[in-house]
């Protein structure tokens, strides 16, 4: 019941103004967000790297409102390749990518959100490694679903996500492992009205398992992005009965959770990436965590009770 307030809540300017005061607010905010800068995370990547894991790396900061913003995005991600490229990091890190940043939403915006995130691909495919293109709320995906199909033509390895709660994704997960695409799929964590998506957990979770048997059972790479043993379990079932080698799937989990889990998928030879987050526009990415699980919002409340 909490998950729906919270998410309200990382749409309100006056809550993000009580978040980010509250004395406990900083400690909380590093267990899930790497750093505010480039120079903060790039060592980060390079830790991960030497204890066998992979990487997808977000700059933060999806809810703009200009065009020059769009462009500043762009342009934070073309900094972080350049540094991935000097450390020769690149085949370890991806990038993850929300076309919102990219200016999705703004006058144009489908062209727009096009125009910026095409370099970046590029230049992500220079140095060996690609991009994957977040999911966001339900209005948002029929572009981003045509803008993945556009780069996929010169830029093949160029990911997506689906969102299990989403009563169209079965469909588009069919569609998309027919053409052979990189898909990560995750449960959801957008405040979605129930004519578009599924309220009930144990229902979100049935729906989970059914798009990973159309994924593993397909022509593409999937990337099951879940912190719940029990649909990494079906997942590892699944691959096994598609025939599926250890390095034609992946799993992904989020910076700052379950990092034991990860070492140990890691050591038995999966292929294990760690979705981590970094920029100082933190708020919305950071209010998603807190609804995904209670024991999250939780420790918050107890960091901000003892430090204040």
């Amino acid at each position: 019941m909490l998950g729906p307030v919270i998410l309200a809540a990382s749409r309100s300017d006056k809550m993000r103004r009580f978040v980010s005061a509250a004395p406990g607010t900083k400690q909380v905010v590093a267990r899930f967000i790497a750093g505010e800068s480039v120079d903060d995370v790039v060592p980060i990547v390079q830790e991960l790297s030497d204890r066998g894991l992979e990487v997808t790396l977000d700059v933060v900061g999806e809810d703009i409102t200009t065009v020059e913003q769009s462009y500043a995005a762009r342009d934070a991600y073309l900094e972080l390749i350049g540094r991935l490229k000097e450390l020769g990091l690149g085949e370890r890190a991806e990038m993850s990518v929300k076309l919102s940043m990219f200016g999705q939403s703004l006058e144009n915006g489908h062209e727009l959100a096009l125009a910026n995130v095409r370099p970046v691909v590029a230049a992500a495919a220079e140095i060996g490694t690609t991009v994957t293109l977040d999911a966001e709320d339900h209005t948002t995906l029929d572009s981003m679903f045509a803008i993945h199909e556009e780069l996929r033509k010169d830029f093949p390895q160029t990911g997506c996500v689906i969102q299990a709660y989403l009563f169209r994704t079965e469909d588009d997960a069919r569609r998309l492992a027919a053409n052979g695409s990189r898909v990560r799929i995750v449960k959801g964590a957008y405040k979605e009205p129930a004519s578009v998506a599924i309220q009930d957990k144990p229902e979100i979770d049935k729906a989970y398992v059914r798009i990973m048997k159309i994924l593993m059972d397909g022509e593409g790479y999937p990337m099951i992005g879940s912190h719940d043993p029990r649909l990494i379990a079906v997942g590892q079932e699944l691959a096994r009965r598609a025939g599926r080698k250890l390095d034609e799937y992946e799993f992904q989990m989020l910076y700052g959770i379950r990092s034991d889990e990860q070492h140990r998928l890691a050591a038995e030879g999966h292929r294990m990436r760690v979705y981590t987050a970094y920029g100082t526009d933190w708020y919305g990415y950071f209010m998603r965590r807190l609804a995904e699980k209670p024991a999250n919002l939780l420790f918050f409340v107890r960091s901000i009770l003892t430090k204040g």
